[in-house]
């Protein structure tokens, strides 16, 4: 596995993963979208946009993304991650997350990284609770997961000083 930075010709393997029933299933990613959409989405990314990849066998499988906020959030970042169904399970989000979450410490010595998660979803839920993410709200029936409305949980994690 290689995680590496985003680059405009992953536009077709990113398509490729973000369209997954599970990935579909569990962000707010809708099955119509298309390749000129999630390409414009890459090259639209600007400097506070930190987009990573992992490529298993050349192939883009995952994707996560660090957000750094401006003005008087400019210390927050939101993150978001999304893994091929036939790659979950193996690593690849864990690794993933650590890659962000090292830049956000390390790097741009941000105070807060922040994510939501569907509450129906416990694997993603407690992959992030493993990495120090704490829930910190619950937004009532926010999204439509397979025709029914569930609730979105509010997740942080503060860097310790």
């Amino acid at each position: 596995m290689v995680i590496r930075p985003i680059r405009v010709e992953d536009a077709e393997g990113l398509l490729d993963q973000m369209a997954q029933p599970l990935v579909v299933a569990f962000t707010g990613q809708l099955p119509s979208t298309r390749l000129e959409g999630r390409r414009q989405w890459v090259e639209h990314l600007g400097p506070a946009d930190h987009v990573f990849v992992a490529e298993v066998d050349g192939r883009v499988v995952a994707s996560a993304g660090l957000h750094v906020q401006r003005g008087k959030r400019r210390h927050v970042a939101s993150l978001g991650i999304s893994v091929h169904d036939a790659f979950q399970g193996r690593g690849i989000g864990r690794a993933l997350m650590a890659t962000l979450l090292d830049l956000a410490d390390n790097f741009l010595a941000l105070r807060r990284v922040e994510l939501e998660v569907m509450a129906d979803n416990p694997g993603a839920i407690h992959l992030y609770e493993s990495l120090g993410f704490q829930v910190e709200g619950r937004k009532r029936e926010d999204i439509v997961l397979q025709g029914r409305y569930v609730d979105v949980l509010f997740m942080g994690r503060l860097r310790q000083p």
